[in-house]
């Protein structure tokens, strides 16, 4: 008789990837919801972004707004978003380390 213990293993291991996979699934759905926040300029140009690095919202301010300095206005805005995004993506790979205890599996997200 062959020894099917191996066997035994694999299927707990499939298990368990199959369950890290629903896992993820129901997390890639919660993300689409959680948002983060970031503001530029003490707060005169805000971006919101979901946890699907999704810009979801800009709000500027008005005194914001200068038509001669066009430029403040285009790097407040592009900070703002950059640092939006930048907190989504910590946001999705805190989440994820939850799920995969830390293993960085590639193409995940």
């Amino acid at each position: 008789m062959k020894n099917f213990g191996g066997m035994g293993n694999m299927n707990k291991l499939m298990k368990q990837v199959q369950k890290m996979q629903e896992d993820m699934v129901k997390l890639q759905e919660e993300l689409k919801q959680k948002t983060v926040e970031a503001t530029a300029g003490g707060g005169v140009v805000k971006a919101v972004a979901n946890g699907k690095k999704e810009l979801m919202e800009i709000k500027i301010q008005p005194e914001a707004v200068d038509p001669d300095d066009v430029e403040m206005l285009e790097d407040l805005i592009l900070a703002a978003v950059n640092e939006a995004l930048q907190k989504a993506e910590e946001m999705v790979t805190e989440e994820m380390s939850k799920i995969t205890g830390g293993l960085n599996i590639p193409g995940l997200f």
